[in-house]
């Protein structure tokens, strides 16, 4: 199946047929995995070829796969407003996210169980202590869940509004003495919702502990320097690299325990051979998204903006979720309380749009999505939930097509269930 959804194409033409419906496949599911961009596969291309060596080899070949390893850490963390020392590639943003919380969280922990934890913002007694949200990603949870099980540490989950914002107020009322990471999600891959991160790592901060935000789902399309975190993760599948690279940057100050160990590559804190045509491709790819953000981030939201308003009007007993206002530019997300989510996952790839009913890392399970049962949506109704997350590229005249597509759907089904 050939979807229409490329991020260099600027000019698409409307993929709408005379009914108002999709003509060609219209992938709305970018929070799962963009498009591969060509620029992203060029750059990376003289790296699985003719520069193809060990960027640990101290001879011609090596030094020019450790020149472009180089040159993409420091891309990356120009992009991030941080130090490319900083930088830590790794196989995505699940690894980022165990690196940035078990890796801190056990860096903070003195080896001497009789000693007290010292060094950059973390004083006093030994540091066991974690707060994350019910909101976030499975490597978040399970990160926090390992260190729970296996280091003894002790895990609060900070309140959440309705719309799933976490206020610098409850983050406060959750920190301890022996707090030693909080970590917090920048954007929310279900429903959108936007965390002020440099108020929450403030607090953070202001209790000694050390802040990580996922921000997976907020590259390309939110700022990502000036965030005053310590640690954030990153993924090259959400912003037009190929699976299988992300990265964590952490900095470099910090005491961090690998996770993986070895030859002592990325610094002593991500042991392995680089995989240097991924890197490039990744950081080409980050590069080029930040530098569309701005113009891409006020065209979909208008756009998207447009897409909910036709939905929520159109469709008896739909809701949306997550925040109204803040959420990210290219999401809306919704439940359709009268039919089920999968019927109307599968009534839209039959009307040419594809969507989702949430994270992709947990597709195929029968269990309601966490992050709804968490706001205080029915387990049932929580299962009707649809995400749609749009591509970069898209038009007002494919939003307005993947808006009556949803329409029809819900139509045909609620005949259906009739």
């Amino acid at each position: 199946m050939t979807l229409d959804a490329s991020p260099t194409r600027s000019d698409a033409s409307p993929t709408r047929g005379d009914a108002g419906l999709p003509t060609a496949p219209l992938y709305l599911d970018t929070a799962a995995a963009a498009p591969v961009r060509r620029e992203a596969l060029e750059a990376a291309w003289p790296y699985l070829t003719g520069s193809f060596g060990n960027p640990s080899s101290h001879h011609e070949v090596g030094r020019a796969s450790a020149e472009a390893l180089l040159a993409a850490r420091r891309s990356v963390a120009r992009v991030l407003g941080m130090r490319s020392t900083d930088i830590v590639f790794t196989s995505g943003g699940t690894e980022a996210n165990n690196l940035g919380i078990i890796g801190m969280a056990l860096g903070a922990v003195p080896e001497d169980p009789t000693a007290t934890s010292g060094g950059d913002g973390v004083v006093g007694a030994p540091r066991r202590h974690l707060v994350i949200s019910p909101l976030d990603h499975e490597a978040v949870l399970a990160s926090a869940d390992f260190l729970r099980r296996r280091h003894g540490f002790t895990v609060t989950e900070v309140a959440v509004d309705s719309s799933g914002t976490v206020t610098p107020a409850a983050l406060s009322r959750a920190l301890r003495n022996d707090t030693a990471v909080v970590s917090l999600g920048y954007a929310n891959n279900e429903i959108g919702t936007i965390a002020d991160v440099p108020a929450l790592a403030a607090v953070a901060h202001s209790a000694g502990a050390r802040f990580h935000t996922d921000a997976v789902q907020a590259a390309g399309w939110l700022p990502l320097s000036g965030l005053g975190a310590d640690a954030l993760s990153l993924a090259g599948h959400k912003v037009g690299a190929p699976k299988g690279i992300g990265a964590a940057a952490i900095r470099s100050r910090i005491p961090l325990e690998p996770l993986i160990h070895g030859g002592g590559q990325e610094s002593g804190r991500r042991s392995g051979t680089e995989n240097v045509a991924l890197a490039v491709a990744f950081a080409t790819a980050l590069e080029l998204a930040e530098a569309e953000r701005l113009e891409a981030a006020d065209r979909v939201s208008a756009i998207r903006d447009d897409f909910i308003a036709e939905v929520l009007a159109s469709i008896s007993g739909v809701f949306l979720t997550g925040s109204p206002d803040s959420r990210t530019p290219n999401h809306a997300s919704f439940c359709f309380s009268r039919t089920s989510g999968e019927a109307m996952l599968l009534e839209l790839e039959r009307l040419g749009v594809i969507a989702s009913s949430g994270s992709a890392c947990a597709a195929g399970s029968d269990e309601p999505s966490h992050v709804l049962t968490a706001l205080g949506v029915d387990a049932e109704v929580a299962k009707t939930s649809v995400r749609f997350t749009f591509p970069s590229s898209i038009t007002a005249a494919q939003g307005r097509a993947a808006a009556g597509a949803v329409i029809e759907a819900a139509s045909r089904l609620a005949l259906a269930y009739t």
